[in-house]
């Protein structure tokens, strides 16, 4: 049954997917993200329909051009709390997915490289598509992860630090007004 089985989570994940039957790959990790397999990690048998999101440094930001890179960092313990509730959150609106991946970078990262994988399947397409814009939409807005900006005029903490908010909230997710800072 879905949401039963414990996550698999990790503070310096290798590119080792879960083992066992674990529905939850969590992990914030200081390597590169493993992409693919995040995605081929989340197909299973009885699940149609698999969403793949990963958020890339790109090279400019509200007001910041030409950023050269991005560093994360994160308060970790409570970070990978956040997400394994946020995986369970999922669950509990769209009850037919199946497996999430919910991975974030920390440290110095380049143009290019992948911050975030957020990977979900569910029997059907719009449960997965619904399911992962949610989560990364409620990662940013409730996970304790920040980001430094490097760009041609200087450097300095995301434009774009908003409150943390409530997991379980009815707000989690676009357009919340959560309680307390965070940037990513």
């Amino acid at each position: 049954m879905p949401g039963e089985r414990p996550a698999t989570y990790s503070y310096e994940m290798g590119n080792d997917r879960p083992r066992g039957d674990a529905l939850d790959w969590i992990a914030i990790s200081d390597r590169p993200l493993p992409v693919a397999e995040a995605s081929s990690w989340v197909v299973v048998p009885q699940c149609g329909g698999v969403v793949t999101f990963s958020g890339t440094v790109r090279d400019h930001a509200e007001g910041r051009h030409g950023v050269r890179g991005l560093e994360y960092e994160a308060y970790e313990k409570p970070a990978v709390e956040r997400m394994t509730e946020l995986a369970a959150e999922a669950r509990r609106r769209w009850p037919g997915v199946a497996r999430i991946a919910l991975l974030h970078r920390v440290g110095r990262l380049e143009l290019c490289d992948t911050a975030v994988v957020v990977a979900v399947s569910a029997p059907h397409r719009d449960e997965a598509f619904d399911a992962a814009r949610w989560c990364i939409d409620t990662l940013k807005a409730t996970v304790p992860i920040w980001k430094k900006e490097d760009w041609a005029d200087g450097s300095g903490w995301g434009v774009d630090a908003a409150p943390i908010g409530d997991v379980t909230g009815d707000g989690a997710g676009r357009g919340h007004r959560p309680t307390r800072l965070r940037s990513a």
